[in-house]
């Protein structure tokens, strides 16, 4: 659900996203790329279709080496190069999981230019085996000069000092390195914070109308905000160290019920009472949260090869085909294009506010904006 905006319902006149036209996304910046609603390869043709116009890499999720040769046909041609996201059963521990990032990092070298797979608790506990089988692992990777890094995510809820300290230890590792979810990381010291804050209370058994809310909403909204502290620190700490680098980009917050993340930067989390003069609360991030993400990896000394991927899947709307029409011809019911290409619109909404604040960061000492 899009928890800003009626159904259907966006900025600017309908037609073409106002984002596809208006302005071209360049640099380090992805976005997801897959069929996320039910229906055939036309799906894949307009997501083509707007990234081309937006300018943007792609992310896409892939189980088998068959699934993604599929959608790989569809991404536009861009400098960067895809970045794919394995299954998140994988676990990088096991020997069967490694082997399965070999067998996509050999088919795919030169196609792809990253691998994500999930961290695991299990990880937590074995710090030093897990360092011993990324190194063979990347050594394994080496041997192909144009094959993908592979990026382990921040995505089990493990102390981030831990990850700190392994994004360390993987320093001298050429091919792998690790991917910062800043939805996975900022709930997870979100809740750690008010927990402190308030003792056997649990932020994850609230929600947006439960009636102690209201009078635990400051309460709340502090803890949300400190955690983007924390993501900051752990954005500069492993930015420093001047390895690849790659983001999943996404608001959240931890009164969602269910997936509490993979939201847009653009909008608020509706409540059933007034705070500070509205009846909503701000996300985690917002444009701001955003941008200070971006500062903190780029002014850290992250190299010119870190990337960023918009990983935001939780839209619900509808918007015209316009000059996609022409790609569904062959559908009854426009419905789910209608929806496909509302959720491309907000990927190119969050790509300029990405975007824009990529390239100031990207200009020189005493150089005008443009």
């Amino acid at each position: 659900m899009d928890h800003a905006r009626p159904d259907g319902e966006r900025p600017g006149e309908p037609g073409t996203p106002e984002t596809a036209t208006d302005q071209q996304v360049s640099g380090p910046l992805h976005a997801l790329f897959y069929r996320r609603y039910d229906g055939d390869d036309a799906l894949l043709r307009l997501a083509g279709l707007r990234f081309a116009q937006m300018g943007l890499a792609a992310e896409t999720y892939a189980d088998t080496p068959g699934e993604l040769d599929h959608v790989l046909q569809f991404v536009p041609p861009n400098p960067r190069l895809p970045t794919v996201h394995l299954s998140r059963n994988i676990n990088l521990l096991h020997e069967q999981g490694r082997a399965t990032a070999v067998e996509f990092a050999g088919r795919f070298a030169g196609r792809i230019g990253g691998l994500v797979v999930h961290d695991h608790r299990d990880m937590g506990d074995q710090t030093g085996r897990l360092l011993t089988v990324l190194h063979e692992l990347d050594a394994r990777l080496s041997e192909r000069p144009d094959g993908p890094f592979v990026f382990l995510e921040y995505a089990a809820g493990l102390e981030p000092g831990w990850f700190v300290e392994l994004a360390e230890k993987l320093q001298d590792a050429e091919r792998v390195s690790v991917c910062i979810d800043i939805g996975h990381l900022g709930i997870r010291q979100a809740s750690a914070r008010f927990a402190r804050g308030h003792p056997g209370l649990n932020l994850h058994d609230l929600s947006p109308g439960d009636a102690r809310l209201p009078g635990l909403a400051a309460g709340v909204q502090d803890a949300v905000q400190g955690a983007v502290a924390d993501v900051l620190d752990v954005t500069g700490a492993i930015a420093r160290l001047g390895k690849r680098l790659h983001f999943h980009l996404h608001d959240a917050h931890p009164l969602i019920p269910g997936l509490a993340d993979h939201f847009s930067f653009l909008i608020r989390l509706p409540v059933p009472f007034s705070y500070q003069g509205r009846r909503s609360l701000s996300m985690m991030y917002g444009p701001g949260g955003l941008a200070a993400v971006l500062s903190a990896a780029i002014e850290a000394g992250a190299p010119p090869d870190v990337s960023f991927t918009l990983e935001i899947h939780q839209v619900e709307g509808r918007l015209p085909l316009a000059d996609a029409s022409p790609l569904f011809a062959h559908w009854t019911d426009a419905t789910n294009a209608e929806r496909m290409n509302y959720w491309l619109s907000v990927l190119g909404e969050n790509a300029l506010l990405a975007t824009q604040t990529i390239a100031e960061l990207s200009q020189p000492a005493g150089t005008p904006a443009s």
